[in-house]
């Protein structure tokens, strides 16, 4: 059984055309509704000026969603907005996570220019911050546990410890700790 699917997505539409995007909005939810599985749809602006919509419509699993994205009435619905209604990022989520559970499947198609990475020399500066510590700490403590291992199985033990620690601990907690520096 296929879990229900959210799709959010951001729109832009042009200055001055609030009301046309407002009857947009509701004509596609009228046309979604008339397909299985649809379970609601919603849109929110972060003020009256913002030429920014969130739009989010629901469905009770893939395939129903597979059947309105591909439908004609949907095409029709979106040659409508030619011109008038711009799309900058489209997520794809299963269950309700966003508000209280982790995601079960997470997809992003993000159609706005990525922000650049840091540079390298920051990236390598971070690395080096959470790398050489742990990497003092679990050399210690396999010289206290594994002393008498060959050298390469020693390393070979502490490499496959500080790999994941690194991957997903480490490295994700100090970056977004440093977010300020790395991208400034």
């Amino acid at each position: 059984m296929s879990a229900p699917v959210t799709v959010s997505i951001t729109r832009t539409i042009a200055p001055g055309h609030s009301d046309e995007m407002l009857a947009w909005i509701r004509a596609g939810s009228a046309l979604a509704t008339r397909f299985d599985g649809f379970l609601g749809s919603g849109w929110v602006r972060p003020s009256t000026q913002s030429e920014e919509w969130h739009m989010l419509y629901r469905f009770a699993d893939e395939q129903s969603l597979a059947t309105w994205e591909a439908s004609p009435q949907r095409e029709w619905w979106l040659g409508a907005a030619q011109g008038l209604v711009g799309e900058s990022s489209v997520e794809r989520r299963t269950g309700i996570e966003g508000w209280f559970d982790p995601p079960a499947t997470y997809d992003v198609e993000d159609l706005r220019p990525p922000a650049p990475a840091p540079p390298r020399w920051k990236q390598a500066t971070v690395i080096f911050l959470v790398f050489y510590p742990l990497s003092v700490l679990a050399n210690w403590i396999a010289g206290h546990l594994i002393a008498d291992w060959a050298l390469p199985l020693r390393v070979l033990a502490v490499v496959l410890v500080m790999t994941p620690v690194m991957t997903y601990v480490a490295l994700p907690w100090v970056t977004q700790r440093m977010e300020w520096w790395l991208r400034r």
